[in-house]
């Protein structure tokens, strides 16, 4: 398993179309091109030998740290050595203009400096197209190289000689302190490769991300105490997820980066999620963001009105036009020998009953931002809502995408309730034309049927599913979403029995006991941040605090987290970085906030119990 570095030592740069992570030594061990979506073109963190990687780093032995300059994503790797220190800039452009009124630059930029003395460098270029299944021919050209496969091709224009030899190119040299030296890789259109040219794409790229991110004063900020300096990381690296065409969010640039060590639950999570609409929702808005959450719920509001509501997918591509069909890269061994490989995800075809509810909670959220209802979205609404009114006692997947076949799954039917809760309150708010004598029926014969099927009176919990003895991280969200309030008993026993029985010492929680997949997967970070949020509203605001304070001190040294943490090792799993933690990390703020200063927690209350 020599060659694979841990999850924690890669920072993520891109444009809002495409990603790419870049390790602490120096090498970027995965980047897809054109879109996030898009084949690989360096994959070495899922095949350390096959998958190809562009590295710029020190030829002896050297000692390195990585930053991010503050508040952008614009990402800094410092090599100290015997001899001095240089230090290698990445980032992918952007600006204030890149607005669609003016052609986007697409490239990635890496500026070499060195700081103090004289540093000898090495450059290796290995692209491998297509998930290295593509054959790869490098040649040179005058200023650089050309990498031709899979019909495509990219160039890297280079300060120093690289020498080409069949699939990669290299070269060695030596670097004092001076002006800095620029290795461009263009794709798709010709970008700027000038030393002045590359330094304003520089400034207005860390303009860009200064321009838009959080910006606070002081002790006003509500998430002034709260880790702050994790919020602003977790605000920009969503904001990375984002894809500039359609507003979507996918759940992680990579994928197949494995939830246990050497098994098989490695997905790919390079799609944009109906089921992490309210999260994302509530998060942006909360960091005033917005725009990108009205943006963002719009994708799935234009979507909803094309769409037949049973006809939905729970996932979608970036396009709304991907391919979804699974895959396995069998040429692939795997990060750290964790196979298969796969691209493409088959929970698209599930019926994931509780994405209605997220969808309908969402609109509802923005509600209280001022956003308007327009017509053709509450029709959109009243459809989900009878849909789900004629669904809701079926068995799907649930929250967790099971592949064991479908369940009566307790967060599924809340969620369902959810759904008919939320739009019966803004037909009430708004006037809405809907048959609401035939709603408040419906939502009252799921809650009586989730609370009969669903609890187990002998142990005083909530179960996974109807008829079930299984415990789930999701029946955390039973209070959030005002499915019942905080003061029942059953809810009070419900967190108790997830804390004994799926929660950790500090304050990790597991999604569930067991999913009849081989291994036990690591705790799940989001489940974590639920139960933050149950604690504070509870009143245990020191322990939620504890918890929550822990959860940031298991993100990577640049405040990136993974979508789970193994608690014995405390090592990232799973792909990275993930949206739903980084989300849970934002709100969790919040309500820690809300519950220490008294505030309410409007976005998921609800005025019915």
């Amino acid at each position: 398993m020599s060659g694979y570095k841990p999850l924690a030592d890669y920072g993520l740069i891109g444009n809002l179309e495409t990603c790419a992570l870049v390790g602490r030594d120096g090498a970027i061990d995965w980047c897809c091109l054109p879109r996030l979506n898009s084949s690989s073109v360096f994959a070495a963190v899922l095949d350390a030998d096959r998958g190809g990687r562009f590295t710029i780093q020190p030829t002896g032995e050297f000692e390195s740290e990585q930053q991010y300059m503050e508040r952008t994503n614009v990402l800094q790797t410092t090599f100290h050595t015997d001899t001095g220190t240089a230090t290698v800039t990445d980032f992918m452009p952007l600006s204030a203009g890149n607005d669609g009124n003016q052609p986007k630059v697409r490239g990635l930029y890496r500026e070499v400096a060195c700081t103090d003395g004289s540093v000898d460098l090495e450059v290796a270029f290995e692209p491998r197209f297509d998930y290295a299944r593509s054959e790869t021919q490098v040649e040179s050209i005058d200023d650089g190289v050309v990498a031709t496969g899979e019909a495509r091709r990219i160039a890297l224009s280079s300060p120093v000689d690289l020498d080409a030899d069949g699939d990669s190119a290299s070269a060695s040299w030596s670097l004092d302190e001076h002006d800095p030296e620029w290795f461009v890789l263009e794709y798709g259109t010709r970008a700027p490769r000038e030393p002045e040219a590359c330094e304003r794409l520089l400034d207005d790229t860390v303009e860009f991300w200064r321009g838009w991110t959080h910006a606070c004063d002081g002790e006003d900020c509500p998430f002034a105490g709260y880790n702050h300096d994790a919020v602003v990381r977790s605000e920009l690296a969503l904001k990375l997820l984002t894809y500039q065409g359609t507003s979507g969010i996918t759940a992680a640039p990579t994928t197949s980066l494995p939830e246990v060590l050497g098994g098989v639950r490695n997905w790919d999570y390079r799609y944009n999620w109906i089921r992490d609409g309210a999260f994302t929702v509530r998060a942006f808005a909360n960091l005033s963001d917005i725009q990108e959450a009205v943006d963002y719920l719009d994708d799935f509001l234009r979507l909803s009105r094309e769409v037949d509501p049973s006809e939905m997918q729970p996932l979608y591509g970036l396009q709304h036009d991907s391919t979804y069909e699974e895959t396995e890269l069998d040429h692939l061994e795997g990060y750290r020998e964790s196979s298969p490989v796969r691209i493409g995800n088959g929970a698209a075809d599930q019926l994931q009953l509780g994405m209605y509810g997220e969808l309908v909670l969402a609109i509802h959220q923005l509600s209280w931002s001022d956003r308007e209802i327009a017509g053709d979205d509450w029709t959109a609404i009243r459809e989900i809502v009878e849909f789900v009114r004629e669904a809701w006692e079926r068995p799907d997947a649930g929250i967790w995408e099971m592949r064991s076949g479908p369940k009566q799954f307790v967060h599924s039917k809340a969620m369902c309730w959810v759904a008919i809760d939320r739009a019966i309150e803004m037909a009430e708010e708004h006037g809405f034309d809907a048959p609401l004598d035939d709603w408040r029926a419906d939502r009252e014969t799921i809650k009586e049927t989730v609370i009969e099927r669903g609890f187990d009176e002998e142990r005083n919990t909530f179960t996974q599913a109807f008829d079930d003895d299984q415990l789930d991280g999701s029946l955390l969200l039973l209070p959030l979403s005002g499915f019942l309030d905080f003061d029942d008993p059953r809810i009070q026993g419900t967190i108790e029995a997830i804390r004994e029985e799926l929660t950790t010492d500090d304050g990790l929680v597991y999604r569930y006991e067991d999913d009849d997949l081989p291994g036990q997967e690591g705790t799940f970070v989001l489940c974590s941040f639920w139960l933050v949020n149950c604690l504070a509203l509870l009143g245990e605001v020191d322990r939620a605090r504890e918890i929550y304070d822990t959860l940031c001190g298991y993100t990577s040294p640049l405040g990136l987290v993974s979508e789970e943490i193994d608690p014995d090792s405390g090592e990232l799993l799973g792909n990275y970085p993930q949206a739903f933690s980084h989300i849970g990390l934002v709100n969790s703020a919040l309500y820690l906030h809300e519950a220490e200063t008294g505030g309410a927690v409007e976005p998921f209350q609800t005025q019915s119990t």
